[in-house]
């Protein structure tokens, strides 16, 4: 079904439409290990970024642009950027957890079908201040909105998304020729997967646990007490998840 055919089917989603909507949601992962040798159709890539296309953007501005990356060569210049920052990085690391960092594994530049870099313009609604004026960086935050709906449009394909976080900005601009005032945001990893982890690998390796949701919720102001009865359902509603994933 085409994303037009979607939108003119109504307001209401029925429960499985519903449940397709959450498992997107708590099935991503950042994937870094499960690429597989197959290439990504064309089709299949024109719906991810034709999702990404139509993320909330402040002030309509859509700043964003979509640089695919599939020549191997230049695929290995990144790797060598992320190998350099991660060195870089290393250092900021407490030193109990070094050898951990050593391990992980943290992209799949080289492995996955392709690369896609999504950028900001910030020239774009330079002369709109709509919803930039007190807040200029709500682009940005725009851009970021597109790289969800890509993630979460992929996994419904069954393609999986990695995001690279581990490059100097100004040398990945120099590689792929980014002009001054386009900033990149994302640079992702994107192909078919033998499987998607159950857990996220950060919180398979020990790296890091998801937090207490209730502990996050405050009330009227920041760390403020209360909202008894949202927190109780908030507690029910993930434990009748875990039940549902056994």
């Amino acid at each position: 079904m085409t994303a037009a055919a979607i939108a003119a089917g109504g307001d209401d989603f029925d429960q499985l439409a519903r449940d397709a909507v959450y498992r997107a949601m708590f099935t991503r992962r950042d994937v870094r290990s499960h690429f597989v040798p197959d290439d990504l159709d064309d089709s299949v890539l024109a719906r991810l970024i034709t999702a990404a296309h139509h993320a909330p953007s402040v002030g309509y501005m859509q700043p964003w642009n979509f640089i695919v990356i599939r020549d191997p060569g230049r695929r290995r210049e990144v790797r060598d950027l992320f190998l350099a920052a991660r060195e870089q990085e290393l250092p900021a690391i407490e030193a109990e957890r070094q050898a951990l960092y050593r391990k992980l594994k943290l992209e799949g530049i080289c492995e996955s079908a392709l690369n896609l870099c999504i950028t900001c313009d910030r020239q774009r609604s330079k002369d709109s201040p709509l919803g930039r004026w007190h807040n200029p960086e709500m682009d940005l935050y725009s851009t970021v909105c597109a790289v969800q709906n890509f993630w979460l449009a992929a996994r419904a394909e069954g393609v999986g998304v990695g995001w690279v976080s581990i490059i100097e900005t100004e040398a990945l601009k120099q590689l792929l020729s980014i002009p001054e005032h386009v900033t990149p945001i994302a640079y992702l990893c994107v192909g078919r997967v033998s499987a998607f982890a159950p857990k996220p690998d950060l919180e398979a390796h020990g790296w890091g646990k998801r937090l207490p949701l209730p502990e996050l919720v405050m009330s009227e102001t920041f760390r403020g007490a209360g909202e008894a009865p949202l927190k109780s359902a908030i507690e029910h509603y993930g434990k009748l998840k875990i039940m549902s994933r056994g």
